[in-house]
């Protein structure tokens, strides 16, 4: 399975993809091609008959550098093209193997004893996927927006349906969902404000920050995939909105406004904040050091964690799972935290339609997918496959899912569930 090794593209050049252990404040990667390198498209089959993305780098003079081929089992490598590529990139495979020789071991991977996305996408996970798609595809209107009724257009539910359809190996007019995802792209550019807010005003709940990290997030997966100039500025400003709303505790809160702060927004904002850091944009490290330190304060003793430092309020299972995310999003993989976390986590693990969905069960299943699949091993062995089956148990009769924030919702984040093994999208790369 793609473990995120090799080279990655951006606008700004390629770099050698870094460990997941490196501390936030090493700097952004360094880089191969330069802010005028090009690229053009175009495809490989590879496991269950998806496409691998495959893309042409060309240097600042047009210089062909080679081939990045990116799928759910493949290595993102630059295949050279040229005597002046192959140079380039064996200096750079030098200055990777000394990197890792002076690793500590700590950093050295074990071999994956984890099964392959192509055993643990079952035909029936396939089949649910194919349908889930094209009813969030049919769902999606001109504009590029989802979400129905007081929720239309709302950010959020918008930006995790994108991220839905990149989930399936489709970027931004690449792909089966190409330009559906490019649609997506053009509706959440067209709703960033001067101030870098990202909001529909006539779709927002209690809490347009939501909307606002969602956005960013997927807006930030999408950068370095399209050609498109003004997105680097309005990604730029929705990064620093962020920075500059990060409240005295060091979280956030509903609204873009220095105030409160609990760990639901907070883990929207951090992995925005790591998406876009990953893309290559700055992200000071001290917002991402006071973050980290008022998610480590909002953990109970039993590993759970309560939504406000104020309200001291008895962990659950939705909002502890995206407090173990928020600390893997800020660089942090192991150490006691992320154990008794882990270990709350699994004391939830899901039985096949075993009661009622709390209004937060897609949030639940969506972050606690995420948190297995960065620590891999057991963890991702055992939950996956578990939640997998309850996801295909609770799928409505037409292939959707269900839920009180719109069936766009609750069918991207099943579907992103479902699709994580397929190892698409950067910010979920190991």
């Amino acid at each position: 399975m793609n473990r995120g090794k090799g080279l990655r593209i951006r606008p700004e050049g390629a770099w050698l993809s870094q460990p997941r252990a490196t501390p936030w404040g090493q700097g952004a990667p360094p880089t191969l091609a330069g802010p005028s390198a090009q690229r053009f498209s175009g495809g490989t089959v590879g496991p269950l008959g998806r496409t691998v993305n495959t893309t042409r780098v060309l240097g600042p003079q047009g210089v062909a550098l080679g081939w990045e081929n990116r799928g759910p089992s493949a290595q993102n490598v630059l295949h050279a093209t040229t005597p002046g590529a192959l140079r380039t990139i064996r200096n750079l495979s030098l200055a990777a193997v000394l990197l890792l020789l002076a690793c500590p071991p700590a950093m050295a991977q074990k071999p994956s004893q984890e099964k392959s996305g192509a055993e643990m996408v079952t035909p029936a996970a396939e089949k649910a996927i194919e349908r889930g798609l094209a009813i969030l595809v049919s769902h999606q209107r001109e504009d590029g927006s989802f979400g129905s009724a007081n929720l239309r257009g709302n950010a959020a539910i918008t930006a995790l349906a994108g991220m839905a359809l990149m989930s399936s190996g489709s970027t931004p007019g690449r792909g089966r969902y190409g330009e559906e995802v490019n649609r997506t792209v053009d509706y959440l550019m067209s709703r960033c404000q001067a101030s870098g807010f990202i909001v529909e005003p006539g779709a927002v709940s209690h809490g347009p920050m939501y909307g606002h990290g969602f956005a960013t997030l997927f807006l930030a997966e999408c950068y370095g995939m399209a050609s498109r100039p003004e997105l680097r500025e309005k990604l730029d400003a929705a990064v620093k909105l962020i920075v500059n709303t990060q409240n005295s505790e060091g979280g956030w809160r509903y609204q873009p406004r220095r105030e409160d702060a609990d760990v639901s927004v907070t883990i929207c904002e951090v992995m925005a904040l790591r998406a876009a850091r990953n893309a290559g944009l700055h992200v000071p490290k001290e917002t991402i050091d006071r973050c980290t330190e008022y998610v480590k304060r909002c953990q109970n003793p039993d590993g759970g964690f309560m939504y406000t430092l104020q309200g001291r309020e008895p962990s659950e299972f939705p909002r502890s799972a995206a407090g173990v995310v928020a600390l893997q999003s800020a660089g942090i993989y192991e150490g006691p935290e992320i154990t008794k976390g882990m270990d709350y986590l699994m004391k939830f693990l899901p039985r096949e339609k075993a009661g009622p969905e709390s209004p937060h069960y897609h949030y639940g299943q969506y972050y606690a997918a995420v948190a297995m699949w960065q620590a891999g091993g057991d963890f991702w062995a055992k939950w996956y496959p578990a939640a997998r089956d309850d996801l295909l148990a609770r799928a409505s009769p037409d292939g959707s899912w269900q839920s009180p924030y719109t069936v766009d919702y609750a069918t991207a984040m099943a579907l992103i569930v479902l699709e994580m093994p397929n190892n698409y999208l950067p910010i979920f790369q190991r």
